[in-house]
């Protein structure tokens, strides 16, 4: 994916993300509104579970898919807490992708993509740093978590959705943004890592995922 490529799927993202805080906060419940906001993660997963052969993936997707069937036939229901969930979903998804790689014995995730970044192993200082790092996202998806419940527990909908669909990619970014300031600043000698490669080294890791 081009510099241009990246510009151009940012703004994607962000007028995805308006779409669904309006849809969200003046027709949540219209089934339309369902399917326009699931509809890209049930895509997403079918296409995971059949690149992968992985049949929990698979499950999952014909589970939700189930739902959205039966939330389509019946219209006009509170799906309130189905968005609330589908957030907490994916958050925890991502957490534990990021967590997961933090088990005795395994390689920090944000080590490994560096590692593909730099193509060659990493020396103390940044293999310790990579791993703080990695220890960061996976607290990041937690917290992203909590703060859902909380503002979906204590303030209206029309805050919540506007936390899930404008606020949380928003603040996704700006932790991004600011890890690499960070280190820049207080790591200058590292090697700087642009974005592009870093998207680059991803997806060399989902597609030996795919493969393997």
């Amino acid at each position: 994916m081009s510099a241009l490529g990246l510009v151009g799927a940012g703004l994607g993202l962000v007028a995805y993300s308006l779409l669904s805080w309006w849809l969200m906060a003046h027709a949540p419940a219209q089934p339309w509104t369902v399917l326009a906001l699931f509809g890209p993660l049930l895509a997403g997963l079918a296409v995971a579970g059949v690149q992968r052969r992985h049949g929990p993936t698979l499950l999952g997707c014909a589970v939700l898919a189930a739902l959205l069937l039966w939330v389509w036939q019946r219209g006009g229901v509170d799906v309130n807490r189905l968005y609330v969930l589908q957030h907490a979903a994916i958050h925890a998804l991502l957490g534990w992708t990021f967590a997961i790689t933090l088990r005795p014995g395994a390689k920090p995730l944000v080590t490994l993509l560096a590692e593909r970044v730099h193509g060659r192993p990493l020396e103390p200082a940044l293999h310790a740093y990579t791993r703080r790092v990695t220890v960061g996202w996976a607290l990041f998806f937690a917290g992203m978590i909590a703060a859902s419940l909380l503002i979906y527990a204590f303030a209206p909908w029309a805050q919540w959705s506007f936390f899930c669909t404008v606020l949380t990619p928003a603040a996704a970014v700006l932790a991004f943004v600011g890890e690499a300031t960070w280190r820049r600043l207080r790591h200058p000698e590292f090697e700087p890592v642009s974005m592009h490669r870093a998207v680059r080294a991803w997806r060399e890791r989902e597609q030996q995922g795919r493969a393997s």
